[in-house]
């Protein structure tokens, strides 16, 4: 008679386990984590290192350069110039046009992008000089700043031009354009011009924009513990 089920022995049973691991791999870009952005970039640490303006004698350097060794020497020193002076936009120097320059009375009509505020600039002698030249030298054209081809400037060229002549000036780090409205708002900052009017001089909607060059700059304590 068989045995009953219900008593076998354990000992005659073998019971085998068997351990199955599946591996499983996750891809960070299609399982972000907390607090993670998809596809987020690493952050960008060189940018809190390099200055990001230029002081007015790296601009004149630039200038002297420009003039001493640029195909259109005098055309690249005054854009420079006029940049640097009136706090523009790569894309407002490039869209300058002659009817915004009264050079008889010494003003600017500046056009802001990005729904800046315009306003109207004066003019310093040394601008009107540089300026009342490269009239001469193109009295038939609509722009300030023209190529050889008779157009305006386009704003890649410019930033080209700049980068060249930083290279070229052995300028410790790459330049760009915006360095030299950086420089303008910097340079005013630390003459101590009041912020409200410098916020109106480079078109600023919001006084935030204008605030980070009165923040930095070093004449900011002078009259402190004054006796």
């Amino acid at each position: 008679m068989p045995p009953d089920v219900n008593h076998w022995d354990a000992t005659a049973v073998t019971v085998q386990k068997r351990c199955i691991i599946f591996l499983v791999s996750f891809n960070s870009a299609e399982f972000p984590m907390p607090n993670q952005r998809r596809n987020a970039s690493p952050p960008n640490t060189v940018n809190r290192t390099v200055r990001k303006y230029l002081t007015a004698r790296e601009i004149e350097k630039l200038m002297d350069y420009a003039r001493k060794h640029s195909r259109y020497g005098h055309r690249d020193a005054t854009m420079i110039l006029v940049t640097y002076r009136h706090g523009l936009r790569a894309s407002e120097v490039c869209d300058l046009q002659w009817h915004q320059v009264e050079l008889d009375h010494g003003r600017m009509h500046v056009r802001r992008a990005k729904n800046g505020t315009p306003s109207v600039h004066p003019i310093r002698g040394d601008e009107i000089r540089s300026l009342r030249k490269l009239r001469r030298e193109s009295p038939n054209e609509a722009y300030v700043f023209v190529t050889e081809r008779g157009g305006p400037m386009s704003t890649i060229g410019f930033h080209h031009l700049i980068q060249r002549l930083g290279k070229a000036a052995r300028m410790p780090f790459l330049l760009h354009p915006h360095m030299l409205r950086h420089a303008c708002g910097y340079k005013l900052a630390n003459d101590g011009h009041d912020t409200r009017a410098l916020q109106h001089y480079l078109g600023h909607k919001n006084i935030q924009h204008t605030v980070r060059y009165t923040e930095l700059s070093p004449d900011r304590f002078r009259d402190f513990w004054r006796n």
